[in-house]
């Protein structure tokens, strides 16, 4: 059963709460036109160093061999990055040859989870009901349930064991006869499930602490009774056949414990793959089961644009300082790798310029939200006029952002911009003088095809043909 709680803010609370979000909405405003500014000016100059590396780039024909003549070059290649490091995640006490090793943990835990809805209420009160709700989740971390609002769910975790996340990576990783820096070396992302091999003496060592941290939450599990043979009695033909069936089924049961116990199954550990799952069932988790899995990144092929700085690699520095290296994965040319890039560059400035304006808009909403407010003692006049501070708000906020965008055009990009500008002053003098001659004329048209005109006058009929005359005999008198 969901947990409510409901609180209750005075008139007087409120309106002096939203006299204080005046300093925050400037606040947010300066950040918010500050991010503006700032993403057009990256955009700008990522623009043009990519259009400079797209201009200035080689191709590497054979990064197996060091080529001296390709020192300082922008270089694109593509080769098998490899390395001969043996890495080692010392607490568990496996290793393997990998550029990196990867260690992910989970918990088991209760989640609470809060939705809260306010009603304004006559006289400027505020009433806001909050609806507590849990869940058992694996989550990254463990939760404190000291902290839950439910007194039912406090004190409601445990941990069976705490493991920390853990990446290692290789320092040693080769392309072709280059070394690659740290920073391509972590763009490497070929990941694969890494078999454990955990001792048994460790596993051992592992189940007796997990099996005294489950004792002391859930206490001392009592063994299971034993089950009471069964009578001979006589049976049918087809109740023998069940039986039977399910005798097929306990020995089939039997061989798949007898296997996972191969696989070092314990009681409170197992290890399946390349997962180790403290808890005692796996398939049926309860709150404080840990579960630990394990990855390898290895060798594969992939592409570098970087530039050639003796048996390695270093970023490229454009004229305006902006620098660039990468790493992809499989075998892409330079074009292709420029034009994802050019690409992520328009998509990144387009999201920026969305938060931007919508932060610039709550930042207004927070500057003048003081007016709805002072209104509240009226629920009813006041949402109609808040409707109208957010209406106002979101037109201000929309009209701020490309204020602040077209300035960052005339300071990064001077010539586009007055171009845009010439081009906009002309429309404007297009619709707002040629406008009305074109008015004039389109109504001289309506009008003409209004006026009455003269009506038509018939064509006269075409004259009918004479009728033959017969012709006369000579006739004697």
């Amino acid at each position: 059963m969901a947990y409510q709680e409901v609180t209750t803010t005075g008139y007087g609370t409120r309106v002096g709460n939203s006299f204080k979000s005046i300093g925050t909405g400037f606040v947010l405003l300066i950040a918010a036109t500050a991010l503006l500014w700032w993403n057009e000016g990256r955009a700008v100059k990522t623009a043009k160093m990519l259009e400079e590396a797209g201009g200035a780039w080689v191709e590497m024909p054979n990064p197996s061999k060091i080529d001296s003549n390709l020192d300082g070059e922008l270089v694109c290649g593509t080769a098998m990055a490899t390395t001969e490091d043996s890495l080692s995640d010392n607490q568990f006490g496996i290793g393997a040859k990998a550029i990196a090793l990867k260690r992910k943990v989970e918990y088991y835990q209760w989640v609470e989870h809060s939705e809260s809805k306010s009603e304004d209420k006559l006289g400027g009160k505020e009433v806001t009901t909050t609806t507590y709700t849990y869940s058992q989740e694996w989550v990254p971390s463990p939760v404190q349930s000291s902290q839950f609002k439910d007194p039912a769910y406090q004190n409601k975790n445990m941990v069976l064991t705490t493991v920390e996340d853990q990446d290692q990576w290789a320092e040693n990783v080769t392309f072709g006869a280059y070394k690659l820096p740290e920073g391509l070396i972590h763009s490497i992302s070929s990941r694969e499930a890494m078999e454990l091999a955990i001792s048994e003496d460790l596993l051992t060592q592992f189940d007796k602490a997990t099996k005294a941290a489950y004792e002391r939450f859930y206490g001392v599990q009592q063994p299971a009774q034993p089950v009471q043979p069964i009578q001979n009695v006589a049976l049918s033909d087809s109740a023998k056949a069940v039986a039977d069936s399910l005798q097929a089924v306990n020995d089939s049961i039997n061989k798949a414990m007898e296997s996972a116990q191969n696989k070092k199954d314990f009681e409170y550990v197992h290890q399946a793959g390349n997962v180790l799952y403290y808890g005692k069932v796996p398939g049926s988790p309860q709150v404080g089961d840990v579960r630990v899995t394990f990855e390898k990144i290895v060798p594969a092929k992939v592409t570098v644009m970087a530039v050639a700085d003796g048996d390695s690699f270093k970023a490229f520095k454009a004229k305006n300082g902006k620098r660039f290296q990468t790493l992809v994965m499989g075998k892409k040319t330079g074009d292709e790798i420029i034009e994802d890039a050019q690409d992520a560059n328009s998509t990144w400035t387009w999201i920026l310029r969305i938060v931007g304006i919508m932060l610039v808009i709550s930042a207004f909403k927070s500057i003048f939200g003081f007016l709805e407010t002072i209104l509240k003692v009226v629920p009813f006049i006041a949402n109609i006029f808040g409707f109208g501070v957010g209406i106002v708000c979101t037109i201000l906020g929309v009209v701020w952002s490309l204020i602040v965008i077209a300035l960052a055009w005339l300071f990064y990009r001077p010539i586009l911009a007055i171009c845009l500008i010439a081009i906009a002053g002309f429309l404007v003098w297009v619709f707002a003088f040629k406008g009305k001659d074109k008015l004039k004329e389109l109504a001289a048209k309506a009008s003409n095809k209004t006026a009455p005109q003269p009506a038509p006058v018939a064509p006269a009929a075409p004259a009918e043909p004479a009728a033959p005359v017969a012709p006369t005999e000579n006739t004697e008198a």
